[in-house]
């Protein structure tokens, strides 16, 4: 037995409730996310990336311009010109590995932790690898 006026109702309920169903859940949603970094968030990383890779650029090339750096470069077959150049083209994780190890291999030739041999292998080892990785 099937009534009209019965089903009319039945869907009038289930829309009803579908109806406050869906507006109760936007309701305990939780609410939509802002943009997970803002434009000034932005601006400031990349002003604090540049200034990181400018520093770096500068430590390095201090670093190729130690005494000891030229007699690695003599020892290498290098142009200094052409390498300190060189620096500028290393990609941001290359420049500041590079950078770090020089700093580190000056921290310990000034402690007396590296011969000038051995401080001048390693500027050799990192000329080498600044034109490598710029040039191949």
């Amino acid at each position: 037995m099937n009534h009209p006026e019965h089903s009319r109702f039945v869907r009038a309920i289930m829309t009803a409730v579908f109806a406050a169903a869906m507006t109760a859940s936007s309701a305990f949603a939780a609410p939509a996310p802002q943009h997970l970094v803002t434009p000034g968030q932005l601006e400031q990383s990349t002003i604090t990336a540049s200034q990181a890779r400018q520093k770096n650029i500068q430590e390095l090339r201090q670093f190729l311009s130690s005494p000891e750096a030229e007699k690695a470069f003599q020892k290498a077959h290098a142009n200094p010109e052409e390498v300190k150049k060189a620096v500028a083209g290393l990609s941001d994780q290359e420049l500041a590995q590079l950078s770090q190890r020089a700093t580190k291999a000056q921290r310990d030739f000034a402690a007396g932790d590296i011969s000038t041999e051995g401080i001048i292998l390693i500027l050799v080892a990192i000329i080498l690898v600044i034109l490598l990785i710029v040039y191949v």
